[in-house]
């Protein structure tokens, strides 16, 4: 499947003759290959602290958490 558009898209492109069309392609296909999302340095942060915390062990599995949820809830 994914071979037949690479193929059919291809072929488009070889035979088209419109300029403003070919140059959208060209935009979609710069972009795409441009990192999707650049985190703030806050998120960074909180990336790196979230990693940290990790690796030391100072988090909740998630049996756990859904645990706790549920003691949570029955009490409501």
């Amino acid at each position: 499947m994914t071979s037949q558009i690479k193929n059919s898209l291809i072929s488009r492109i070889r035979d088209s003759k419109d300029l403003s069309f070919l140059r959208a392609l060209q935009t979609i296909f710069d972009t795409s290959e441009q990192a999707l999302f650049q985190p703030t340095p806050e998120q960074s942060e909180s990336i790196e602290i979230g990693r940290t915390e990790i690796k030391n062990g100072d988090f909740f599995d998630n049996n756990g958490v859904i645990s706790e949820m549920r003691e949570w809830l029955e009490k409501k």
